[in-house]
């Protein structure tokens, strides 16, 4: 066989090749509904943030009714919280107290008072426990029963009297809201036995001369 020939040869056989190959049918893909459901499941396992951050938050925040939740609701809308905070009246720190009713308490430089976070705390304990022994009748009588379309309560009695004192909070309940009165700024008596109705206030010990001395 010459070298024509042989090259005529092969190319046959590369010919019938080619055709072999472009003629015969091709094998199906085939995508089953198992194989796509895993195909997304380690979708997921590979994007577990994105699974995270798609849902919404429904946390909701637990807000108890004690003592320590009474007393810093009350010191927020007094001041926001503010040890330092003084207002245009001259009412002084968290609980916004009066020169007057500190030297009830025994404390004779506001100074001191405004910057010592433990005292005011103690302050405010104290001056709770006068209030609730003033008010101690009072409490008994009329707690569950409703003035104005409010619901009494001793919490909401207490806040008051943090307000406008026990003396005009005695005149507001015997005359049934009949006689009430304001702050400077216009908050009434009725406002806070409604905002600080729902508190337990039972730590608080009624008490006629409280010990102010810190530990």
């Amino acid at each position: 066989m010459n070298f024509k020939h042989s090259f005529l040869f092969i190319g046959s056989l590369l010919l019938t090749f080619w055709l072999l190959i472009s003629f015969s049918p091709k094998p199906k893909i085939v995508t089953s509904d198992l194989a796509v459901t895993s195909m997304l499941f380690y979708t997921v396992l590979d994007y577990p943030s994105q699974l995270k951050t798609s849902q919404p938050n429904t946390e909701i925040p637990f807000l108890d009714n004690s003592y320590v939740a009474f007393k810093e609701a009350l010191a927020f809308k007094e001041s926001q919280g503010k040890y330092g905070a003084v207002n245009t009246l001259g009412y002084l720190g968290k609980y916004q107290f009066g020169v007057s009713t500190l030297e009830l308490l025994g404390i004779k430089n506001p100074r001191v008072f405004l910057n010592s976070p433990a005292l005011q705390e103690k302050a405010f304990l104290v001056n709770t426990k006068r209030n609730k022994w003033v008010l101690r009748r009072d409490i008994k009588r009329f707690v569950g029963k409703k003035i104005n379309g409010i619901l009494i309560t001793e919490s909401g009695i207490l806040a008051a009297a943090h307000l406008a004192g026990p003396g005009n909070i005695k005149r507001y309940l015997r005359s049934y809201g009949a006689i009430g009165t304001k702050d400077a700024y216009g908050t009434d008596i009725s406002s806070y036995m409604r905002k600080f109705s729902n508190y337990n206030t039972s730590f608080v010990t009624a008490q006629k001369k409280p010990d102010l001395a810190l530990p």
